[in-house]
């Protein structure tokens, strides 16, 4: 058995009951002792906590009892220091004669240590900082299938700890419950806290990562295309202004989601002129892996194997899906080779009239594929594009995320655009260097043109909303 001694550390008979504890310890070799101190501040607290948890009476310091390790259960009471005392001359005929003056003194080193120690495990805990991450709209299925990826440590690896800050309306806060109760119930080791939120005022605080996966529903029939860009802009007219007020001066921003993300990203950069434009990208990967499936499925191969498919242009709308640079790893056909040995898609597809016809007119099924799925797609994709930017892409593979341009591609500057980048230390670059034909040249034309003219709406729309602020609103 092992004897527990807990007390308020500047307590006298404290002192007096663990140095006899000590003694005993010393010279019996079957007596243990676990000593515990606790702050004046906080004992009664604890006290009561822990009387109650056990069934125990007890009203002073120490409190003194012994754990039976081997036989399970509640500890075996033995009381106070005078208890303690009368329990070691019984059975061990030892007694402390340790004067009054002696005891104030070692209460007093006692309370000196407890704090000294408090201090050096607030700076260790302080020193293991999460990550700040913010999820909004977190009802939705894209949130429940991204928890427990972002919490597993594949993501931003086996060492970092995260807190996750679910973002929702008064409505949703039941759904925001359940999902915390199941992600505690995980029990991710590197998961050090998940909440809920659905009070406005206190979103993003301190945040390191914010993901928008807000939503405007599409009923062409009862939302005109200008109530839908007013939609968008009310939500990143609300975050914008909380994201510069509460979240780190180096957040990263994902607008992800199944509408409009293009904008989201580029009203969240036009409503928060302090965030960096590199920091904010919005997520093309489920189209890009939607498209590699399709592919897979004609070439009757894994869709693993499809590489550097571009996704070009507005994301959720109107976009490119150029196959002019993909590649096929591990495709079984007349020539074989080593598993890193890549053939130009364009090559395989001897189809040709099914990539002109079929595919592209599968393209515009692809947003719809995307959309009616059930949230492992773009939540896998969030992960994906996070533990890119974080560790980097895999060398030479080719990534489509939509970012604010600088008239890259002969695109003009100022809208974001979806285009083809690779990750590396913490950042990204565009991939400038790739060679693009002059049917893809007039295919980005062409989309660029259909941004700008969302744009221009859009501000439009924030110029109705705030006739007297959007001066300051860039154009």
């Amino acid at each position: 058995a092992v004897t527990v001694f807990t007390g308020k550390a500047d307590c006298p008979y404290y002192a007096r009951a663990e140095l006899l504890a000590d003694h005993l310890q010393a010279n019996l070799p079957h007596f243990r002792v676990h000593k515990i101190t606790q702050h004046p501040d906080s004992w009664e607290q604890w006290l009561r906590d822990i009387c109650e948890r056990n069934g125990w009476e007890h009203t002073q310091s120490p409190i003194v009892w012994r754990e039976l390790l081997d036989r399970g259960g509640k500890g075996l009471l033995l009381g106070g220091a005078d208890d303690f005392l009368e329990y070691a001359q019984r059975y061990y005929g030892v007694t402390s004669m340790m004067l009054r003056e002696e005891m104030l003194d070692i209460a007093e080193e006692n309370l000196q240590a407890h704090i000294e120690v408090e201090k050096e495990e607030e700076e260790i805990k302080s020193l293991i900082k999460p990550l700040q991450i913010w999820i909004t709209s977190a009802s939705a299925p894209t949130c429940y299938q991204l928890i427990p990826l972002l919490a597993n440590g594949e993501v931003f690896g086996m060492t970092t700890e995260i807190s996750i800050h679910l973002l929702d309306t008064e409505q949703f806060k039941e759904v925001l419950g359940g999902i915390v109760m199941e992600a505690e119930d995980l029990a991710f080791p590197l998961l050090r806290s998940i909440s809920g939120h659905t009070d406005t005022d206190e979103a993003f605080i301190q945040a390191d990562i914010i993901i928008v996966l807000d939503d405007v529903l599409l009923d062409h029939e009862a939302q005109s295309f200008e109530k839908r860009i007013r939609e968008v802009s009310e939500i990143c007219q609300v975050y914008a202004p909380l994201i510069e007020k509460n979240a780190k001066s180096g957040v990263r921003v994902i607008s992800a989601g199944q509408t409009f993300v293009n904008l989201k990203a580029m009203m969240i950069l036009m409503y928060s002129p302090s965030i960096k434009p590199e920091n904010v990208i919005a997520v093309a990967t489920p189209w890009e892996s939607a498209a590699k499936a399709m592919l897979a499925r004609k070439l009757h191969m894994n869709a693993g194997g499809v590489k550097d498919v571009i996704v070009w242009g507005n994301i959720t709308d109107c976009n490119y899906i150029d196959l002019s640079h993909a590649k096929l790893y591990g495709y079984d056909g007349a020539i074989w080779g080593p598993a890193n040995f890549p053939r130009p898609l364009l090559n395989m597809i001897y189809d040709r009239e099914w990539i002109h016809s079929e595919f592209v007119s599968a393209q515009s099924s692809l947003s719809s594929q995307v959309c009616h799925c059930v949230g492992m797609l773009p939540a896998h994709a969030i992960a994906t594009v996070l533990r890119y930017w974080y560790h980097g892409s895999p060398p030479g593979e080719i990534i489509s995320v939509g970012i604010l341009t600088e008239g890259q591609f002969c695109i003009p500057e100022g809208i974001v655009f979806s285009m083809p980048v690779r990750f590396q230390n913490g950042n990204w670059e565009v991939m400038t260097e790739l060679e693009i034909n002059e049917t893809t040249q007039e295919v980005l034309g062409r989309l660029a043109h259909e941004l700008i003219q969302e744009k221009l709406v859009a501000l439009k729309e924030i110029k109705e909303m705030q006739p007297y602020g959007a001066d300051n609103i860039s154009s």
